[in-house]
């Protein structure tokens, strides 16, 4: 059985003639009489009444839907590699810091969500200096991590500060160093 033959039985059924499958599918009616023919010699029934106008035998009908489904199925797996192809993304993979993954982020990632339900999100939890490893290595789209000069440099990555973060050192009071002014 060939996606062809398949396409040839559903314009059949859908026009009611070869005629008029042969001028969906851009073919002449011998092409499609030949693919027809194939495909019930490979099922060994056939799948139309030759009559004035080609209706459905038993066999048929019961093809028919699984043909639709499967004709479905391979429409959609060539229009994702087309878009992979042509630098849509269905998933998008996101490396961040351990410390955004549990505050900041999950309101982020459900707008996210809510704007563009058609994007699967892939997050993974991981230490700035491993979640840039993964995002060179081509394992992740973006990164999200704590902007250190020493490993954010380099022409390979575009680098956007989202946030400025205060960081305060903190020792309890009775600490020698709580005796020091920083």
């Amino acid at each position: 059985m060939r996606l062809e033959q398949l396409q040839a039985f559903l314009a059949i059924a859908e026009t009611g003639s070869f005629q008029g499958a042969a001028r969906q599918c851009g073919v002449t009616q011998s092409t499609v009489s030949r693919q027809i023919q194939a495909l019930e010699s490979d099922l060994g029934l056939e799948l139309f009444h030759r009559t004035s106008q080609a209706k459905l035998t038993l066999a048929g009908e019961r093809l028919l839907p699984r043909a639709r489904k499967i004709n479905q199925e391979w429409q959609s797996a060539t229009q994702e590699i087309s878009d992979l192809v042509s630098g849509k993304q269905p998933e998008l993979c996101i490396a961040v810091i351990h410390s955004l993954c549990a505050y900041y982020l999950p309101p982020v990632l459900q707008r996210f969500c809510h704007d563009y339900p058609e994007v699967q999100l892939r997050v993974t939890s991981l230490g700035s200096d491993r979640a840039l490893k993964v995002l060179k290595d081509g394992l992740v789209d973006l990164a999200i991590v704590m902007n250190n000069r020493f490993l954010t440099t380099g022409r390979e990555m575009i680098v956007e500060t989202l946030y400025d973060e205060l960081i305060e050192v903190l020792v309890a009071a009775n600490h020698p160093l709580a005796e020091n002014e920083y």
